[in-house]
C-alpha cells in the first residue's frame, strides 16, 4: 500500500501538472524600478516605500526589484525603455522636465522660499495639471511628483547676498538656465563631473559646488569646505512613472491601488526629505558653518528668468506658487 506521505506527494504533483496550482505561482508580477541616484537618495527611498505600501495593500501580487545607481542606464535610457515597454517603472527627473518645457518652472531660481512653501504650492490640483502635461508628451503613466530636495551651495566663503558670489568658481549641474542664474549672481559657473568635485574643491580648481543636501553629505564636501549656504536656489522634483505596456496589464483594482499609494507617498516624501536633511545638516554643522541667505535680494537679481518663463508658458502655474508663499 502506498504510504500517506507518498500519496500527498503524488497529489501535489498532479495538481501542479493540471494547472490547479499554477495561478498562485504565476500571479506575482515582476516590477523593476530604475533610477540613477544612490541608496541614500530620496528617489531610492520613495521607490522602496512605494513597493512596501503596494505589498501591504496587495500582498503577493508583485515582486519589486530596485535598480539604483543607474544600473539599467541613464534617465534618458529609462524613459525610452518605458516607452518601448522594456521596463516597468522608473523614478526620474531630467527627461520628464525636458519632455514638456512648461516644467522648466522647476528650474526657475528661488521658486520656493522653503519646504513649507513647496508643500502648499504643489497641491493636488497643480500636480494634476502637471501630470496631464507629462502624460500627453511622454506616453507614460505618472503616479506621483515628489520632493527630491532643494539645492544649496558649499563654498570657501559665506554667501548671504549675491555680491558674496562675485568671481567665485562654482561647480554646477543643469543646463543653460542654471548657468545664467549663477552668472546673474556674479559667480563663474564651472561644469565639472561630480566624481571630481571633492578633489577640485580641495585643490582650489573651484571655490564651491551646488547640490542637494544628500549629495553634499554623501560626497563629504563639508569636511573640506568651510561654509554651507542654504541658497535653495533650485528645487528638483522626482517623477515616479509607469510604462503604459505594464499599466495595461494591471487589473482595475491594481491600477486603483497604484494611484492611491502614489498620491499618499507625496506627503511621505516631504517628511522623509525634511527628516533626513535635518539629520545630515546636524552632522555637517560639526565641520562647516551653516547660514541662511537674503532670499529677496537673490530673487531681485534673477527676476528676469521669471519674465522669460511667463512669456513662453504663461503665468498660471507661477501664480499658484506665488499665491502659496505666505
Amino acid at each position: 500500500m502506498r504510504s500517506f506521505k507518498g500519496y500527498v506527494k503524488c497529489l501535489v504533483a498532479g495538481l501542479a501538472m493540471s494547472g490547479v496550482m499554477a495561478p498562485v505561482a504565476m500571479a506575482q508580477k515582476t516590477v523593476r524600478i530604475a533610477y540613477v541616484t544612490t541608496e541614500s537618495s530620496p528617489q531610492h527611498n520613495q521607490s522602496k516605500r512605494f513597493a512596501e505600501m503596494i505589498e501591504e495593500r496587495l500582498p503577493g501580487h508583485f515582486n519589486f526589484r530596485l535598480y539604483p545607481n543607474g544600473q539599467l542606464g541613464s534617465e534618458k535610457t529609462s524613459l525610452e525603455q518605458l516607452q518601448l515597454g522594456e521596463l516597468e517603472m522608473a523614478n526620474i527627473v531630467t527627461p520628464i522636465m525636458e519632455a514638456d518645457r512648461s516644467l522648466e518652472i522647476f528650474d526657475l531660481p528661488f521658486l520656493f522660499k522653503d519646504r513649507d512653501h513647496a508643500r502648499r504650492a504643489l497641491n493636488a490640483e497643480l500636480r494634476g495639471k502637471m501630470v496631464q502635461a507629462i502624460e500627453k508628451k511622454t506616453d507614460v503613466e505618472v503616479l506621483g511628483i515628489y520632493e527630491n530636495g532643494f539645492r544649496h551651495t558649499m563654498s570657501r566663503r559665506e554667501i548671504v547676498v549675491p555680491s558674496d558670489m562675485k568671481g567665485m568658481k562654482i561647480r554646477i549641474a543643469g543646463g543653460k538656465l542654471r548657468q545664467d542664474v549663477f552668472r546673474a549672481m556674479g559667480a563663474n559657473p564651472t561644469p565639472i563631473d561630480w566624481t571630481e568635485v571633492f578633489t577640485a574643491l580641495q585643490t582650489g580648481v573651484v571655490d564651491g559646488a551646488e547640490a542637494a543636501i544628500y549629495g553634499l553629505y554623501e560626497a563629504k564636501l563639508y569636511q573640506i569646505t568651510p561654509h554651507l549656504s542654504l541658497t535653495s536656489h533650485a528645487y528638483a522634483p522626482s517623477f515616479l512613472v509607469v510604462s503604459q505596456d505594464f499599466w495595461s496589464k494591471l487589473s482595475a483594482e491594481e491600477q486603483k491601488v497604484f494611484h492611491e499609494v502614489g498620491e499618499e507617498l507625496v506627503a511621505w516624501s516631504f517628511d522623509f526629505s525634511e527628516r533626513t536633511e535635518n539629520e545630515q545638516l546636524e552632522e555637517m554643522s560639526k565641520y562647516a558653518k551653516i547660514n541662511k541667505i537674503d532670499f529677496e535680494k537673490f530673487q531681485e537679481v534673477t527676476a528676469s528668468a521669471y519674465e522669460t518663463y511667463a512669456r513662453q508658458y504663461g503665468s498660471e502655474w507661477l501664480d499658484v506658487i506665488r499665491g502659496a508663499a505666505q
